[in-house]
């Protein structure tokens, strides 16, 4: 993120989801403003238009005859003919626009027919499993993997933003199927891999804590009690559908042993519950509360790492 002299700023590339949030939030309210604006200028310069054509045409009239002089005939028919032809020429494209649309064949029909194949990024958790015929997507067992192997004891691990484009690039890699092998030179840097696991969970349709379960999972991070909201939270957990549960519970586990290595990665809990909170549960609709959400966001995910074994762990645990 860049500030210049003058005041400007500038955000190049962030990993940090409240933030890209902000930025959106800012761009898309500015782009909506100059919307409006530009929609009453279009609107006053309409009415000035039609204001002076009028005025023009009444000092064109002849006093006597009430019609247009001679000289003043030929503009008003080209203007109005110009208009009827523009009209028309809009009317024309958007029928050829809807036909256009209305043949277009549907994503289902591309992907019986091969030329679309199912997708890993930004395909329902559920159908990713169905595809792969696992409970726990293979791309997030890989990424795990590569942490544990090479990234446990790195600085900010999570933390620290890979290189957009490298992440692009392994993102495309897995969508098109290919094999994948996350020790190859290409994938070195373990902020690459770390990067695309969290691009995995932020593009889920549906994300890694469903919708329906945001506002029990706050209402039970909410409990003042902490054995009674550890229950609340387990009892929620173990309704989720089996590939939720079974990938937040890898998840969670890995995530675990991240933070048992704090004095050197600097990855506390804490830290953690701010990174994943808000890419792992969010609520279906944005509104107003976004900073006390994500407040809770955090809080569930931090307590569900410091509390991992009495909610994951076995009744008799």
């Amino acid at each position: 993120q860049i500030t210049t002299v003058s005041g400007n700023e500038f955000l190049l590339q962030s990993d940090i989801d409240f933030l890209i949030l902000d930025w959106f939030h800012a761009i898309k309210n500015a782009i909506d403003r100059l919307a409006k604006e530009r929609s009453c200028t279009s609107r006053n310069l309409e009415c000035k238009l039609r204001k002076s054509s009028s005025i023009e045409l009444l000092n064109s009239l002849d006093t006597e005859s009430k019609e247009p002089k001679p000289e003043h005939r030929k503009s008003l028919i080209f203007r109005l003919n110009y208009s009827a032809s523009d009209t028309n020429d809009r009317n024309r494209v958007k029928s050829r626009l809807k036909k256009f649309i209305s043949r277009r064949p549907s994503l289902k029909t591309l992907q019986e027919k091969g030329l679309i194949k199912d997708q890993i990024f930004g395909s329902h958790l559920h159908l990713v499993c169905e595809h792969e015929k696992s409970t726990v997507p293979q791309f997030v067992r890989l990424c795990i993997k590569a942490v544990e192997k090479r990234g446990l004891d790195v600085d900010g691990i999570y933390r620290v933003s890979g290189n957009l484009a490298t992440i692009q690039k392994l993102r495309f890699v897995v969508n098109q199927e290919e094999k994948l092998n996350l020790d190859d030179s290409q994938w070195e840097d373990i902020h690459v891999v770390t990067g695309a696991l969290k691009m995995f969970f932020r593009e889920l349709p549906e994300p890694l804590f469903p919708y329906c379960f945001f506002e029990q999972f706050v209402e039970a991070i909410k409990i003042q009690d902490n054995a009674t909201r550890v229950k609340s939270i387990r009892s929620l957990v173990k309704k989720l559908p089996r590939p939720n549960y079974d990938t937040m519970k890898i998840l969670f586990e890995h995530l675990k042993k991240i933070a048992a290595k704090e004095s050197v990665n600097l990855m506390s809990t804490q830290s953690l519950g701010i990174v994943f909170g808000p890419t792992l549960l969010r609520p279906e609709k944005e509104t107003g509360n976004m900073a006390v959400h994500m407040l809770y966001q955090n809080q569930i995910v931090e307590l569900m790492l410091s509390e991992y074994s009495k909610i994951f762990g076995s009744e008799e645990d």
